[in-house]
């Protein structure tokens, strides 16, 4: 991507666009960011080694149209409330735009696009979607006070994540359901504290970083590749699968931070019913993340049906050999401090 010079242009304007969005102080002023933002995010969806990129970039359009129109809407019946003084119901108003910016993200009950769409992305745009492209919603819908529809989306979002993921053999759509889980965990971090959500958004950042990088450059998209695909290096095998668990919020890894900050906010809230699910889906989530590790640290698949030659060069070895080490490593050295 960065030797593409059209792509590093739209990749500054997607990050400018969603600065406009954050730094707005009016809903019209964070639609166009919203919108600047969409534009530059579809050329860098096209990709000419991936047939199904395109139609990609064609369902993230229509979906992301449609949110933003009916966002615009609603923006300018606010408007004409404020300065006409119109009788609105606000809240009602308010609830629409929170379902537009649900959608924008593919939390649930809105997220039909989410898995279908990364299946046909290549890995850093999978990684751009599952993180940057959730920041503008996010802070978006942290202006808005409906806690009910929230809450729904939240328990929806764990929920779907969770037992949708059970059945995949695709790693991006593993990846995906894996994102709206730790996405009902954001909204509610969100509910919490716009800090907490930081914490959490960060954490989860770095999670998806490692594992997506290292599927990028093994070029790995299904759970069969895993299970032979390291047969010459144990390390590199025990570490990414190290990675999964981390990134399922198994104690002791890094992963289990945020998730145990939000468990003991809501444990003070006495927010028991809401906690008690979140927890429940996210051992779900543990159950396949373990079970595709038990089975690829168990079996041994000495028949290579395919040879791709991959170039893992020392840079890349340090960066992910690092990045592994505070991963698995990180709750001891935080707990140190």
């Amino acid at each position: 991507m960065f030797n593409n010079s059209s792509k590093i242009l739209f990749l500054t304007i997607m990050i400018i666009g969603t600065m406009i969005t954050v730094t707005s102080n009016s809903w019209l002023g964070a639609w166009m960011g919203l919108e600047i933002n969409l534009l530059s995010f579809i050329p860098l969806l096209s990709d000419n080694n991936n047939l199904t990129s395109t139609e990609a970039s064609l369902k993230y359009f229509l979906t992301q149209a449609l949110a933003s129109t009916v966002l615009l809407f609603s923006s300018i019946i606010l408007m004409l409330k404020n300065n006409m003084n119109i009788e609105i119901n606000e809240s009602f108003t308010s609830m629409i735009i929170m379902s537009t910016l649900l959608l924008k993200m593919g939390a649930a009950p809105f997220h039909f696009w989410f898995p279908n769409m990364m299946e046909g992305l290549t890995w850093m745009n999978a990684l751009m979607l599952m993180t940057w492209q959730k920041i503008a919603p996010l802070m978006l819908i942290s202006y808005l006070d409906i806690k009910n529809l929230l809450l729904i989306s939240v328990i929806l979002s764990v929920i779907v994540g969770a037992i949708g993921g059970l059945n995949q053999t695709s790693l991006r759509k593993l990846m995906a359901f894996s994102s709206i889980n730790h996405l009902g965990w954001m909204l509610m971090s969100l509910m919490i504290s716009e800090s907490m959500w930081l914490i959490y958004f960060t954490f989860y950042s770095f999670l998806s970083f490692i594992l997506t990088f290292m599927f990028n450059i093994f070029k790995l998209f299904h759970l069969n590749q895993l299970f032979s695909w390291f047969m010459n290096s144990k390390v590199l095998k025990f570490t990414l699968f190290m990675n999964f668990l981390s990134l399922g919020g198994l104690p002791p890894f890094l992963g289990f931070l945020p998730k145990w900050l939000v468990i003991q906010e809501l444990t003070f809230c006495n927010q028991y019913f809401t906690l008690t699910i979140m927890m429940m889906s996210t051992l779900i989530t543990l159950f396949f993340y373990l079970r595709i590790c038990y089975s690829a640290f168990m079996l041994n698949y000495y028949e290579n049906n395919w040879t791709i030659n991959t170039q893992f060069n020392n840079m890349n070895t340090n960066l992910y050999m690092i990045c592994t080490f505070f991963s698995i490593f990180g709750l001891f050295l935080i707990s140190l401090f």
